[in-house]
């Protein structure tokens, strides 16, 4: 089962931005999709961005243009390229991804925390 480490989480003032980092122990092209969730004090854990194998990606309604995620073939890495980040991004981020025949796996989490 693949392990995922995040990184790049911190304190940002609203308008900000920030870079998160998941670091994958396979090559992240075996993969099927890789993703960000996140999970706010009390709230439900809900999507933030994937983005398969394919290329193909999907966002939050949330997002609204502001986040964009990727992967770094050099590095093995995936990336959540946050920007105009609001208060309400306040969470824990989660990385996630699917390997064949065997499911998801899930990151331990960075936590995001946006000030006003």
């Amino acid at each position: 089962q693949v392990q995922l480490v995040e990184s790049g989480g911190g304190l940002v003032q609203a308008g900000g931005s920030l870079r998160l980092s998941c670091a994958a122990s396979v090559n992240i092209f075996s993969l099927v999709d890789m993703g960000w969730y996140r999970q706010a004090p009390g709230k439900q854990r809900e999507l933030v961005a994937t983005l398969t194998s394919f290329g193909s990606t999907d966002y939050g309604d949330f997002v609204k243009g502001r986040f964009t995620i990727f992967k770094n073939s050099t590095k093995n890495t995936l990336h959540l390229q946050m920007n105009n980040l609001k208060p309400e991004d306040t969470a824990v981020y989660y990385c996630t991804a699917a390997e064949p025949g065997i499911g998801h796996s899930w990151g331990q989490g960075t936590q995001v925390t946006v000030s006003s």
